[in-house]
């Protein structure tokens, strides 16, 4: 069973003259009254009592108090703290009848249950730390985070590259009636040559025809003046029409090739190579924004598997609270982070992991709740009670839902103690022969 209060008593404590109370043994015991009455004095003397030097407020004597400061605190595991005397001695008392001290009440009282604004107040990391220590999955979630925020990093980085790409892509010029390879001015040249040494070769043909024909003219000549030498010239004239005509024949089907065409492609080569390159370099862009896009998706996939394996392993802890978590570092219940809760869920959250913190440790202390209506305190109370928490608590008020009002450093309706006078200090006398 957890360590509850079971009763206070305390005097010239800051603001109180004399109170005692007996907190429920579970749910929500309030302190009321209104302002500068000592309710948070209550408080300050029980943390003070179970927390040790720490806890000693700056002044912790009441103003005009004859008598010194005086605490009693009974818990409900029999042990008994009390600070009286001058110096505020602390006396722990077990039980059996033992004196101890707060070496004996370290065991079973958590320093955060004393303070519990420490907690609240504390950055977002700091309490996602707390969870995390408690539920001993700190180091593996920390991992978990790193390489989500590695993967995160990395696609936003891959996420950009490919809008980069994509818009380099679409601003490129494109020509459709480009050839898809660039063409080379060589071969052009080399094919343009080829015609020219056919072409040449035809030319050298019909020069032929027109020596041959001119030559026959001139024979006939010869032959008409040579009528006496008739046979011999006869018989060189059949050889010549022979060959006259097959040179006719050759020559006759002849056509020449245009080199107009290649001409052309090459004077127009660096423009079309221009446009080959263009749609080359889109291409190409298109490609890489494509690669990107697909990494990204990659990389989301990865980050999602990873989220799932955190959640898993937040899943498989024990966990102080249901809906408790943390998410990037920070500590989150419902899905909620602290600034965003309401303000009893942040004490509901608060009291869950302080018990963790300490199981033996069944109390908790907290200071202005008139920020809570009527229905969040019940609800609060009830939670409480559910938990087998005690909680003691103040706020601004005299109204029905505090058990306890103070007033001017004590309970409201009770007498003020007589002030308890104080011995005279001795005087001794002097003797002769006596020191």
């Amino acid at each position: 069973m957890s360590v509850k209060i079971t009763a206070l008593e305390a005097e010239n404590v800051k603001r109180i003259k004399a109170v005692a109370l007996t907190p429920s043994p579970t749910g929500l015991t309030l302190v009321g009254g209104n302002n500068n009455q000592g309710k948070t004095s209550v408080l300050d003397a029980l943390a003070w009592a179970l927390g040790g030097e720490r806890f000693r407020p700056d002044a912790a004597q009441r103003d005009g108090a004859v008598a010194p400061a005086h605490l009693k605190v009974t818990l409900s595991n029999g042990v008994v703290v009390e600070r009286k005397g001058k110096n505020a001695s602390l006396t722990v008392t077990d039980p059996t009848g033992r004196r101890s001290g707060q070496q004996l009440l370290n065991a079973f009282v958590e320093p955060l249950a004393l303070d519990l604004p420490r907690f609240m107040e504390s950055t977002d990391k700091e309490k996602a730390d707390i969870l995390l220590r408690i539920i001993g999955v700190g180091s593996e979630l920390q991992v978990k985070d790193l390489e989500i925020k590695g993967l995160y990093d990395k696609r936003t980085f891959t996420g950009q590259l490919a809008a980069q790409k994509k818009h380099f892509a679409e601003e490129l010029i494109s020509y459709p009636e480009a050839p898809d390879e660039p063409v080379s001015a060589s071969d052009l040249i080399r094919q343009q040559q080829d015609i020219l040494a056919r072409n040449g070769e035809n030319q050298r043909k019909r020069n032929q025809f027109a020596q041959l024909t001119d030559l026959l003219e001139r024979q006939k000549k010869v032959v008409a003046d040579l009528e006496f030498q008739l046979s011999t010239e006869k018989q060189r004239l059949t050889t010549m029409q022979a060959d006259v005509k097959i040179a006719q024949t050759s020559a006759a089907d002849l056509q020449d090739e245009s080199t107009a065409e290649l001409e052309a492609s090459i004077r127009d080569i660096e423009e079309t190579n221009r446009k080959v390159r263009a749609n080359l370099e889109k291409a190409r862009a298109e490609d890489e924004a494509a690669q990107y896009a697909s990494d990204y998706d990659k990389l989301t996939g990865q980050i999602e598997d990873k989220r799932a394996e955190r959640m898993a392993l937040l899943n498989g802890a024990d966990l102080p609270l249901p809906g408790l978590s943390v998410e990037d570092g920070v500590l989150t219940y419902n899905g909620k982070r602290w600034r965003d809760m309401s303000g009893s869920d942040q004490l509901r959250v608060a009291a869950a992991i302080v018990r963790r913190l300490n199981p033996d440790c069944g109390f908790v202390l907290l200071d202005k709740l008139e920020q809570m209506d009527m229905t969040t305190l019940q609800e609060f109370s009830a939670w409480l009670e559910a938990e087998g928490l005690q909680a003691i608590a103040t706020r601004v008020s005299t109204g029905s839902e505090c058990q306890i009002i103070i007033e001017d450093g004590m309970v409201k309706g009770t007498e003020p103690p007589a002030e308890k006078p104080q011995p005279a200090p001795i005087r001794k006398g002097w003797t002769k022969g006596a020191f």
